[in-house]
């Protein structure tokens, strides 16, 4: 595992819900099977060369997320990248 890796949040034990772009993580999740590791991992190495809306679109046209899904995955890595 890369340093620079942006991990997935670990869900909160006390009984809150995630907030912000990650808030999106469990739906991504059960929409479209994958782990949400695997989404932030795909993006990461997609944003060395690409920019935020060229990702989404990727994400939405190669993989059929939808705008919003697509955007909180990109959003939270780039806000992890920081």
């Amino acid at each position: 595992m890369s340093p620079d890796r942006v991990l997935a949040p670990k869900q909160p034990t006390d009984g809150s819900k995630l907030k912000g772009p990650a808030s999106y993580f469990p739906s991504i999740e059960k929409t479209y099977g994958k782990p949400i590791q695997e989404w932030l991992d795909l993006v990461s190495a997609q944003l060395v060369d690409n920019t935020h809306m060229q990702v989404v679109s990727t994400l939405k046209a190669d993989h059929g997320l939808g705008h919003g899904h697509a955007n909180a995955i990109v959003a939270y890595v780039k806000a992890a990248q920081k």
